[in-house]
This record gives C-alpha cells, structure tokens and sequence, in this order.
C-alpha cells in the first residue's frame, strides 16, 4: 500500500485559543476505568458504604463506587451462596414456591433493611409462558446471606380458580405476581408495588414490621397497564429535591429486539395517581383488547420516556475506535437517591449495539429539570459533579440523539448539530439553545412544540477516552434528547485524522467487494476512483479474473478548504480461490499470506485474555481449545453469498450450542457450526443461522476425542454440509449473512455461548463453493 497527502500550510494547524482553552481542560486527567457485572433486572439497596444490586436468576453483585462491580452471586442453583446454609439451598428454601410456578427461574428480587435490621428478599418465580407465579418472602441477618424463606405471600395464574381478591383469576385485569420493590413513604408506611403484563402495575400497603402485605388489600390497587400491556419493572422513589414521588417502569420486550425503554410518571402520594408530563394519568394506561396480544402502540404516547436503544455513532476521523457508545433495550431499572450527596441515580440492565443478548448493569446520574422531571446523564456516572459551565465549553458540534416515544428495536443513530454562538441549533435539526442559570439548557426544536429542558454536564466519554459536554433534556411531551460535544476541531484537523485512520484492510487479497466509505466525521467527504473500475468500480464492487490483478485505488478526503488523497494498493485474486488457510503449526499466521493471523481472546470473541495450545495434529500440529478461549479472525474474511469452509475437529466433549466456526455480520445475522447443536434437532451436529433460524441438522454427532473432518460450502443459498467427505445435509434458502466486507469471524468462541473444548487443525477458507469430489479430496 502506497499513502500520499497533500496538506496545508502550518498555520492552518495551529489551534485557536479555543481550541487551546479546550485541550487545557483535558490535560491531566485519569483515564476513568469500569469493571462491570451482569445483574439483569438490577434493584440497587445500600448497606453501609456499600451498594448492592439483586435481580433476576438469583444474581447480585456489589460495589463501594457505582463504577467498579464485583459479581457475588449468579444461577439457580444449589451453590448460589444467597440461599447456601449448610445442606440447606436455593431448591431447598423455596421449593414451595418453584412446584407453584411450575418453574426454578427466578425473576427480579428486591432487597430492603427494615426497622429490625434485618434484610428482606422479595423474590418471584414464574412459569414464563403464562402468569403463573409466585412472589414471597426470604429474611437473612446479613445483606449477603444466607436467606431464609418465610413463604409465598401472592400467587397468580390460578386458572379457573379464586384469586386473592375472592373473584376467577382473569389475566386481563389481575396482575402477575412478578417484579416486586418495597420502599418507605415519608410517613414511615411500607408499600409494595408489582405486576408485568396480564392485569398491570400494582400496589399494595405491607407491615413494616414483619414485611409481609396488610390483610383485606386482594391484590392491591392497579396503577397502570392491563390486557397485556408490556409494562413491567416498576420501581418508586422519592426526591426530596421536589417532593415528588416517581415511579419508573419499562414498556416493550426485554430482549435485544424488544424495544425495551424506561419511562416515568409522578405523584405527590406513593400509591399514586402517577401523571406524565402531559397530565396523562397513568392508570388509564393499558393495551387495547380489540388488537393483537402485546399491542405496544396504545401505551407507546403515555409516560415521560427516559431512554431507549441509542448509540452515540462514532464516525471516522473522530477519536477512539469501534461504533461509539449506547445501549440496547435499556431497562428495568431501580433509582436511589443519595441524602448524603443530594445526587439521584438510575441503575439499569443493558444490552449493547452489535453485542446480541450479553447485558451489564450501568449506573447513569439523574437531575431534576426545570419543570421537576428527572433527565439523565448521557453517560454512565463517573463521579461528575453538576456544576456551571462556561458559555465557550458549551458552543460546537454535538451529536444529538432523540429518543421519541416510540416502542421500537430500532437503535436511534446521532445525529449532526451545531450549537452556535448567535444561539442558533444547526445542522440535522434546527432551533435555538439558551444557557439557563449555571448549567441549564433549554433546547427549541422544530421537531417539538415544547422546549426541552434539562442540564449541561461535563462527562467521561468512553469512546474518545476524554471528558466532553453533553446534555441531558426533556419535552413537555416527555421525549428526551441527549447531546455529546465534540472535541472542537479545525477542518484541516478533521480531514488530517480521516486520513490517519482510512484504512481498506487487508488489500494484498482481495476476492469480494470493498466498503469504501464515502462520509465521515463532520460532514467531511470522501470520494473514490480506481485505475481499473472494470475490475474494481470507483464504488467497490470487485470483479475477479482468472488471474490476479492489481488495482489502485484513490481516496480525496475533504472537508471545507482543507483537503487530502490517500492511495490504497488493491489485489484482486482470481474467481473461486483459496482466501485463507490455517494450519495452526504452532501459530495463528494465514499460510496462504493472505489474511492477518488470528488473535487468542477469552470465553467470548469481544474479551481479551484466554490461551491456546499445540498439539499433534492432523498435519504438522493442531489448536487446542480448553474450553474457556478462543481465537478471532480478522474481519471480513467473507463476504458474498459463495463461500467454503472446511477444518478437521476433534472435540474433547459436547456441549450444546458451544460453536466451531462462528461468522455474523450482525448479533442477529451469523452462522455458526455446533458439534452438538441447540436441542431441537436432538442434539445433532449441525450448521446454525440465527438470520432466519435455519437448521442444518447432520443427524449425528462428531465423535468425542476423535478427528473428524467437517465442510461446508454455501453458492447463492444452496448449502451442503460434509462430514469426512460425506455429504449429511443439503439444503436451499441458507440465508445470504455475509453481505458486508466487515464480518466478524472466530473459532471456538461467540457472544453468549460456552466456548468449545478440543482440538481444530487446517481451516481452509474459499471464495467458491466447492464440489463434492473438491471437499472429498480435502477429507483425506
């Protein structure tokens, strides 16, 4: 590859005083570090100077700083420590509770310290495909356990049977017995508000000396949701700052492609009424019964929304690397407020762009806005303190992200604005911004009728590595935005770090098309010519020959009057030939030269860590997975629809779903070949996509401590799948995954599964799709 750049004089370079007066304020910082733990459905309680949070599946972790958690527990099982007391454990104590649900899978609990000084478990456990479930009580002297159960205190899912409030158990109105959070008014009363789907949210009064609910409240009062809606998480606390009580909830389904969003209502009593910013009362909340199951579009106006699926897309040129900073389906959260600080925090499970299922619980700090609703940091907290900010801070580019209202898996991109000095919001949304107070801000949209209020905040930024000034606001209509300023930059600064960063890959064998992007950071522009487009087009599209040929390709980055050419070496390899091969001879290196060598990672393909050996192979010396490693390829290894791959396997053990090869354009778009697969085709061998759920089921299993030589060619959606030469399956429709020159590609190892055990030799990769006597030929 050949680089050349025309540039411009020194004095373009030079930073204006603001550019000085910016640098400034980063000079001298840590770097912030986070270590993460994976609560689903996080209920934050503090005890002592630590914090805790208990959720789903019986997991919990603690920390003393909200940034750094330590995992303390996770599973249902009989060594979870919560429940672990000598031979009594998780199956033991509640074993009441799991022949009621018909189910051992443990939702969201809730712990509380009442005037005892004892630590109640609220926990709940549900059959999942209905509402049968029970909640109850389990007490133990210490935080941490052991816990003691003290019984079931509501069952739902009684069908055709008496409710507690004396009438037929009905889904539709009655609630699912699921989802529990305790807390204290400021009267000293002790409540409990529940529920998920079926009848609703409720709420009902409990004695705050013993815990458990007063007698004569059925199932307490409804507050929100019925006929299904997807509403569920609810969790209340109490600002002293407005004397408001706020109850938080979540809408749409939890998964990654649920929707999941949090949203708020207040009241100025804890068992409500709980009003939205529009003066919406949140009991008049509830699905249609007239549409579909899970009708998301009669909730989707109603509550104050606080988040939602949103990245802060990184584009090229700017600092960092990967796609930026967001979630995915953000939700069931908690809130806790700090009397000792003033500070309320929201405390949530989230998923992430481009990472399938894995979740992680994230910590943001709330404020109040002007108008008494809580805004939240676009950031996770970091210790930031909210405190005035200069007028010179606050003017530059942001990327802007609006949240809606919406109940959608659509992750919500940032968008391009510009703050300016004259108060005027340009670029992809238009308006005007006022600095209101110290560190207020008020936002005129023309996508609103009503001012977005909320706060600047000076934040640690996790993508750039450096604190920038983002913006926390909310609309009468209860749509939040979240603002993130860029590093200010000149535009000769902006092309000068595209041009840094442009990079095609690995171009010394090149067989499917190429992403050239023609965008970057700032609304700078890149435009492409090749020296052959018959062979590479000035857009990318590869044609190969029958032999290869070299391609130059040039790159014209601009940006105002600032300008740069970059020159990228092309070779083309001939149609159908061999893109990688790795022998594994006691390294990672492509023998074929073609491919950068794999990296070793840890149990899944995004951790680092992990180790791998050497043993006799096949030919020369074989990987060795040990069952908690495995190896990353570089990316776009494939990337058209006419492809082959072949290895020889020998498994060491069988663990369902635990993956070989595994290939994904997305968390939602890969395939991945499984020794022993998913279950539903008894276990067999198979070649899996998770694009359409297509099975390609072998109909037996590779033996255990033996090579076996395993391929699988794919040409237009026609798939055959190989053992040992032997064609097992052949199929149509295989869906077409690889669709980009990005695609993420490892062996051994995936986003969420059990990384494989055993040995893997000779991984071919070809970009055609073999025949039968070709992969035959390998085999032996």
């Amino acid at each position: 590859m050949k680089n050349t750049l025309s540039l411009w004089g020194l004095g373009a370079l030079l930073a204006s005083s603001l550019l000085a007066t910016d640098a400034a304020a980063q000079a001298g910082f840590t770097p912030i570090t986070f270590k993460n733990a994976a609560v689903h459905d996080p209920s934050i309680v503090k005890s002592g100077d630590t914090w805790y949070v208990f959720g789903s599946h019986l997991a919990a972790a603690k920390s003393t700083d909200l940034m750094n958690w330590q995992q303390i527990a996770s599973g249902v099982s009989a060594t979870n420590p919560l429940f672990l007391n000598g031979t009594a454990n998780v199956f033991t104590e509640l074993a009441e509770t799991f022949s009621w649900a018909q189910s051992d899978t443990l939702w969201a609990a809730d712990v509380r310290q009442l005037a005892d000084g004892r630590f109640y478990m609220y926990y709940n456990a549900c059959k999942g495909d209905s509402p049968r479930s029970a909640l109850g009580i389990a007490v133990a002297d210490r935080i941490e356990g052991p816990y003691v159960d003290k019984g079931i205190i509501l069952r739902s899912g009684m069908w055709g049977q008496a409710s507690h409030d004396g009438s037929i158990y009905d889904a539709m109105k009655h609630p699912n017995a699921v989802d529990p959070h305790v807390f204290t008014d400021n009267a000293g009363r002790l409540w409990m508000i529940y529920g998920s789907y079926s009848g609703g949210i409720f709420i009902m009064q409990m004695n705050p000396t013993n815990g458990m609910p007063l007698p004569g409240q059925g199932y307490g009062k409804r507050l929100m949701g019925g006929n299904h809606s997807r509403i569920e998480g609810a969790f209340v606390m109490y600002s002293p700052a407005t004397s408001y009580y706020y109850m938080f909830t979540s809408f749409g389904g939890l998964d990654a492609n649920g929707g999941y969003n949090m949203r708020v209502a207040r009241s100025l009593k804890p068992d409500g009424p709980y009003l939205d910013a529009q003066g919406n009362d949140m009991a008049n909340v509830r699905s249609d019964p007239s549409k579909p199951l899970f009708d998301d579009a009669s909730i989707a106006p109603y509550g104050v929304k606080l988040m939602g699926n949103f990245l802060f897309e990184r584009k090229l040129g700017e600092p960092g690397t990967g796609i930026g900073t967001g979630y995915v389906s953000p939700g069931h959260n908690s809130a806790y407020y700090d009397a000792a600080t003033g500070r309320h925090f929201l405390v949530f499970h989230a998923r992430f762009p481009e990472r399938g299922e894995q979740h992680e619980v994230r910590v943001h700090q709330m404020f109040m806005n002007a108008d008494g609703w809580p805004v939240v940091a676009p950031y996770r907290y970091a210790k930031e303190n909210a405190t005035a900010v200069r007028r010179e801070f606050v003017i530059g580019d942001y990327l802007l992200v609006n949240h809606g209202k919406d109940i959608s898996a659509t992750v919500k991109k940032s968008q391009s604005v510009t703050l300016g000095s004259d108060g005027a919001v340009s670029g992809a949304v238009t308006g005007t911004w006022l600095l209101s107070g110290a560190n207020g801000v008020e936002l005129r949209l023309a996508d609103s009728p009503s001012p977005y209020k909320g706060i600047f905040l000076s934040q640690w930024d996790e993508t750039s590595k450096s604190y920038v000034m983002t913006l926390s606001a909310l609309s009468r209509e209860g749509v939040a935005v979240f603002g993130s300023r860029l590093l200010p930059r000149t535009d000769a600064q902006v092309v000068n770090a595209i041009y840094a960063e442009l990079s095609l890959g690995n171009t010394a064998a090149v067989s499917a098309n190429l992403n050239l992007p023609t965008t970057a950071t700032r609304g700078a522009t890149i435009a492409w010519s090749s020296s052959h487009p018959a062979v590479v087009s000035n857009s990318g599209v590869v044609t190969p020959g029958a032999s290869d040929l070299t391609v130059t390709l040039t790159a014209r980055i601009g940006k105002g009057s600032a300008s740069a050419t970059k020159l990228f070496t092309v070779t083309v390899r001939k149609a159908g030939g061999l893109l990688a091969h790795y022998a594994f001879d006691g390294n990672l290196a492509d023998t074929n030269g073609a491919a950068a060598p794999g990296a070793v990672v840890g149990a899944r393909l995004d951790l680092a860590g992990g180790s791998i050996g050497y043993e006799a192979g096949v030919r020369g010396q074989a990987a060795v997975f040990n069952g908690a490693s495995g190896i990353r390829l570089p990316n776009g290894l494939i990337s058209t629809n006419t492809y082959t791959v072949a290895l020889w396997l020998k498994p060491a053990q069988l663990t369902a779903l635990s993956t070989t090869f595994f290939g994904a354009r997305t968390a939602d778009a890969w395939i991945s070949f499984l020794p022993m697969g998913h279950g539903f085709v008894n276990g067999a061998s198979m070649l899996w996509s998770g694009t359409a759920w297509y099975d390609a089921g072998l109909g037996m299993n590779l033996p255990v401590g033996r090579w076996s030589h395993v391929a699988f060619s794919v040409r237009n959606g026609a798939v055959n799948v190989y053992v040992d030469g032997v064609k097992r399956f052949s199929g149509s429709n295989f869906p077409n995954v690889f669709t980009t020159t990005s695609g993420v590609f490892a062996l051994g190892v995936n986003w969420w599964d059990a990384p494989y055990k055993g040995a893997m030799d000779e991984l071919r990769i070809y970009g055609a799709a073999l025949s039968d006597a070709d992969i035959a030929a390998l085999a032996r």
